[in-house]
């Protein structure tokens, strides 16, 4: 038996394309000798060209602007984005060479339909069943370097799953999900070239990856992580404000248990907040188990109670605040923040020592902002209530704690169970003074 191989090739001989050409008979055009089983890979510029995408925009930043849906990255001039089409790229795919002045060429509005069109003409014109892969250029992370990548498709099989499977030597696969329409769009381009005037590529010898029509549906948007697949979905930049502005107030978490590693980690996030006199003013105790929770809880329940029955309250008014705080005891984990002031300056002074008290307090404060962003950014959900502030004492005894160790609230962490609310936009303006 011969060993595996095939063939790639540049098709010769189409013309220059104009809007409202047919791709598929401009190829056929060229009497390519295409056989059932073959792959064509298409440049996406052509595909653009023919579909009326090339635009008037006074600069290629607002053409940009218009196709980006999100900014995953920046730096400097560069971003990179989600486009219209789902797919993250640099600049949105909007290509200002090769094109008119004040013009600029924007992708295909839905490459896999545009795939899906080449085929079916393909299929009248010659008779034969094909694969069509639509191509574009990317930059990939971690990687120096452009390569094609499969944007469109039709009757390819996009993607190889060898999940269940297993290697050579009968080790399980549980992770190898091959993208094959990649590994063909890349092939061609080798072939192709980004200046040779040749946009469309054959390969042929790989039958097997030419999918059925009910797979062909499939298409390249399968390539495409989804949000909640994706481990690196924004810069570093960005990612920092995404987990500062998506932190908000959980009141409702769900019975999923909290990873205590993540947690850790936000603490680790946390002590590296500023602090006065190079001290470390953060201590964090970390409720795990619901025995240690309900413990701390009850014991803080019964201090309110006495202290709002000093207040005079009704017992219908004290049995409503105490269902209101029932927020830390739905939480499947806790954790107290405590400040300590090793470290600090006595002066003799009030106003000085009140001052040097208010340093350690926003220092404590800073980390445990620290703390919650980083839980944000581990994908969970978190309520900071400053209930142990109030009970200071009845807290240092329940969890053992060292009388200088000062309880600056509790911190309910877990999964949502819900989406937050939306909140209307502050505008940072309003909390800035000029002088």
């Amino acid at each position: 038996m011969s060993p595996p191989s095939y063939r790639v090739w540049a098709l010769p001989g189409l013309p220059e394309v104009r809007p409202g050409d047919d791709i598929a008979k401009l190829i056929a055009a060229t009497e390519p000798g295409l056989v059932d089983g073959d792959v064509l890979l298409v440049t996406s510029k052509i595909v653009s060209k023919a579909e009326r995408r090339l635009v008037e925009a006074g600069d290629r930043e607002e053409a940009i602007d218009a196709e980006t849906v999100r900014v995953v990255a920046r730096r400097g001039a560069l971003r990179i984005v989600e486009n219209r089409q789902g797919l993250v790229m640099a600049a949105a795919g909007v290509d200002a060479s090769n094109t008119p002045a004040g013009t600029v060429l924007l992708l295909p509005e839905d490459p896999d339909a545009s795939a899906v069109r080449i085929r079916d003409g393909l299929r009248d014109t010659l008779g034969v069943e094909v694969g069509v892969v639509i191509t574009d250029t990317f930059g990939r992370p971690w990687r120096t370097g452009l390569t094609d990548v499969a944007i469109g498709a039709a009757g390819v099989r996009v993607l190889d799953d060898l999940r269940g499977g297993v290697d050579a030597h009968g080790n399980p696969l549980s992770a190898t999900v091959v993208a094959t329409a990649d590994e063909l769009a890349a092939a061609g381009d080798l072939v192709k070239g980004k200046a040779a005037g040749l946009p469309v590529a054959v390969v042929r010898g790989l039958p097997h990856v030419v999918g059925e029509p009910t797979e062909a549906a499939v298409g390249a948007r399968a390539l495409v992580r989804t949000a909640a697949d994706d481990m690196f979905r924004l810069g570093t930049s960005e990612a920092v404000r995404e987990a500062v502005t998506q932190r908000r107030t959980v009141r409702a978490f769900t019975d999923e248990p909290v990873d205590p590693g993540a947690v850790r980690r936000a603490v680790a996030a946390a002590v590296t907040a500023p602090a006065p006199h190079h001290t470390t003013p953060w201590r964090f105790v970390l409720l795990e188990s619901a025995a240690s929770r309900t413990r701390l809880l009850d014991a803080m329940r019964d201090a309110w109670i006495a202290d709002l029955r000093r207040d005079g309250k009704s017992e219908e008014s004290i049995a409503k605040r105490v269902r209101r705080g029932d927020v830390l005891r739905n939480a499947p984990y806790l954790a107290v923040p405590c400040m300590v002031m090793d470290g600090s300056h006595h002066y003799g002074d009030p106003r000085r020592d009140a001052a040097e008290r208010e340093m350690f307090v926003v220092a404590t404060g800073a980390g445990v902002q620290n703390f919650l962003v980083a839980l944000a950014g581990e994908r969970l959900g978190s309520a900071w209530v400053s209930s142990t502030m109030f009970c200071r004492d009845v807290v240092r005894d329940v969890l053992e704690l060292p009388a200088n160790w000062d309880p600056m609230g509790a911190v309910a962490i877990g999964h949502a169970a819900e989406l937050p609310r939306e909140r209307p936009a502050r505008d940072a303006g309003a909390f800035i003074e000029m002088r």
